[in-house]
């Protein structure tokens, strides 16, 4: 709880800077480089950071600091690859297989922000689910072309949380000083998700012997604290 109580002392000082006067209705759209950290009994059972990408689309309701929409995010938090022959048939051609562990998170997301200046802080409260997957593909080796993929294992939870954020202006198009048709930002933020208990494998789960596997399940919550650097615009 400590952590819902930092962030929300962060979104009172937000409170009381923003502005009173605010600018026409319009739209915001971002896409971030996303690093996902493990928590609780999550980093327990993985213990790995998660790379991917994250993006959002949001609407601004008119004449306020508030605006809604979704967010959605994308994280390999394992993988592995190992060489096998094409078939048993044709031991000469090798191929590389690989696991990859995976987490999609799809959130309704409701902002506040101020919608004019040049730094502009944020404050996020999301709602919605993460899905978790591992997946195993037959690639060709040097060129990643993949020749065949299947889903071994999936599951999915409830997630909800709150973060928080830095938007810099880099550039922006005007028609007049008080109606701005076009802004780029670059986006600093990060968030702490609360996710649902869920099953998934990780590396080293998935155990093969004499030609047969076994697969060794995880179940825990699935927090998450993620953190983002990418790029926004509004319009």
């Amino acid at each position: 709880m400590s952590k819902f109580k930092f962030i929300g002392v962060i979104g009172i000082i937000m409170l009381l800077f923003v502005s009173v006067g605010y600018g026409q209705t319009r739209f915001q759209a971002g896409c971030n480089f996303t690093l996902g950290f493990p928590q609780g009994d999550f980093k327990n059972n993985v213990d790995r950071i998660g790379l991917g990408f994250s993006g959002h689309f949001l609407y601004n309701l008119h004449q306020s600091p508030i605006s809604a929409g979704v967010s959605l995010g994308f994280l390999i938090y394992g993988s592995e690859t190992r060489e096998e022959p094409f078939s048993t048939t044709i031991p000469e051609i090798m191929v590389d297989v690989t696991t990859r562990n995976n987490i999609f998170m799809c959130h309704f997301l409701l902002r506040f922000q101020p919608i004019e200046g040049k730094l502009q802080p944020y404050f996020d409260g999301l709602f919605g689910f993460n899905y978790l997957w591992t997946e195993t593909g037959i690639y060709n080796q040097g060129s990643n072309y993949e020749i065949a993929s299947n889903v071994i294992f999936d599951d999915w939870t409830l997630s909800y949380g709150a973060g928080g954020g830095l938007m810099i202006q880099v550039y922006e198009k005007s028609q007049n000083k008080t109606e701005n048709l076009f802004a780029l930002y670059i986006d600093l933020g990060a968030r702490y998700l609360k996710g649902g208990k869920a099953e998934y494998l990780r590396e080293g789960s998935i155990i093969r012997e004499n030609g047969d596997i076994v697969y060794e399940i995880n179940s825990s919550a699935t927090d998450l604290i993620t953190a983002h650097i990418g790029i926004t615009v509004t319009f």
